[in-house]
């Protein structure tokens, strides 16, 4: 997508809030989610995130301010899951979010009319914001990768596979939660070195630093997605905490991968960042000298030039303690998603090439993203490495894995000189203890 003027750093809107420079949510943003007025039972509706507000797209289009031409889309983006609009392809939410654009900016004709249309964003309540039919998560970060194979095999960290497919495994679609919601410490069957498997709550509880790229328009059964076409069937992109109980999976994934382990909870932050909106913060998809360099369908010029996106991540903690003591979460990650090791449309391409259907709303996760050094891990298990090194935090308390009462905050943002500051909000979520112990 090229730049286009809802990219221009200048503009401002007549929503004060979007205006200050360190709003996630600037004009040049634009992020769609799906809400209703907190503590109601409202219908569910599409809305866009300005500065502090939102626009609740149901009334924007019962309006019909934005006019004939995009009303179809924005029938769609009304609704209570967004998969319509997914389905509509770039050219409609490119459409769509221009004349949003040019409805929420300083001496909008429209202002008046849409001014009723706006809700504080404290007062919504979020959920997942499509119809997602099927999740894959993905492995993309080398760095992880590295790092979490050299606690199992310090002479060969990598599977041979790594450099050469991007690897995933199906998630499960039903266990998705929005940020927000908490979730009960996983129950599952444990195995010690010398005792017999149990069924106990989970003692290695771990987060995973991780983006939701949603995708749009799906292809046909049999048919696949070439890399000059894959992200035209991207809609947008949001933040994803992939929870891992790392002390089943260590028992049960041998020879079929993650099941319990990761199936029992996975956070979504509420807005989805569209592709087009992140498109000033692209940068080069570049191999390190002597990998192997991608197969030709995984391969493009457009991907090698910008295919990768400078989206800045960081983790931050926050305990019991801190919270009873009126203290800040601390942050204890930060890193960037320009450090994966396969971009976006190659998960895209590989995913269709068997001749897999992908549909709209059908979620694709990155994997842990860590960068390439130690105070860049995007999972506990690496910066501890492996619970051998507790993480101190400024309170005094250390962590080797979670404990319950802890939450896990997630946030996303993209800035660099001559384009504006735009973010994902955040995605949050806190351990509840286990529902019930192991049975007598």
């Amino acid at each position: 997508m090229p730049l286009n003027e809802t990219h221009d750093a200048s503009l401002r809107s007549w929503v004060a809030s979007a205006n200050t420079g360190a709003s996630d949510f600037p004009i040049q943003n634009l992020p769609f989610a799906v809400l209703r007025r907190a503590g109601s039972t409202q219908a569910w509706r599409g809305g866009v995130a300005i500065g502090d507000q939102v626009l609740d797209l149901a009334r924007v289009a019962e309006s019909g301010v934005l006019g004939a031409e995009v009303q179809p889309a924005l029938a769609a983006a009304a609704q209570s899951r967004l998969n319509g609009l997914m389905a509509m392809g770039p050219a409609a939410w490119s459409a769509l979010r221009l004349a949003l654009s040019r409805a929420l900016r300083e001496g909008a004709a429209a202002q008046a009319q849409l001014q009723d249309c706006l809700m504080p964003q404290a007062d919504v309540e979020y959920t997942v914001p499509a119809q997602v039919g099927d999740y894959t998560d993905f492995y993309t970060s080398v760095h992880h990768a590295t790092n979490v194979g050299k606690l199992f095999r310090p002479d060969n960290p990598l599977m041979e596979n790594y450099k050469w497919v991007p690897i995933g495994y199906h998630g499960r679609a039903s266990s998705l939660r929005v940020s927000g919601v908490d979730f009960h410490r996983p129950m599952g069957q444990l195995k010690g070195p010398d005792a017999a498997p149990a069924l106990k709550p989970c003692a290695r509880l771990d987060y995973e630093l991780e983006m939701g790229i949603y995708t749009g328009a799906g292809n046909a059964w049999g048919e696949s997605i070439p890399m000059d076409q894959a992200e035209n069937h991207i809609f947008g992109l949001c933040l994803l905490n992939d929870w891992s109980a790392r002390d089943i999976q260590a028992w049960e994934y041998q020879p079929l991968g993650p099941f319990l382990s990761k199936n029992f909870a996975t956070s979504l932050s509420p807005w989805i960042v569209t592709l087009e909106a992140l498109e000033p913060y692209r940068t080069a998809f570049t191999r390190p000298q002597g990998d192997p360099q991608p197969l030709p369908y995984l391969s493009s010029a457009a991907n090698s030039e910008r295919g990768a996106l400078d989206v800045q991540l960081s983790v931050a903690l926050e305990t019991s303690r801190m919270r009873s003591e009126g203290q800040a979460a601390q942050q204890i990650t930060h890193t960037s998603y320009r450090h994966a090791y396969w971009t976006m449309a190659q998960l895209v391409a590989h995913h269709s090439v068997n001749g897999c259907d992908l549909q709209p709303g059908d979620l694709l996760g990155t994997g842990t993203l860590s960068g390439p050094t130690a105070t860049e891990a995007g999972a506990l298990l690496e910066l501890t490495e492996g619970g051998k090194k507790p993480v101190a935090l400024a309170n005094g308390e250390s962590r080797t894995f979670l404990q319950d009462g802890d939450a896990i905050i997630l946030r996303g943002w993209c800035e660099k000189p001559g384009a504006a500051r735009i973010g994902f909000g955040e995605c949050r979520a806190t351990v509840l203890p286990a529902r019930f112990a192991q049975p007598a």
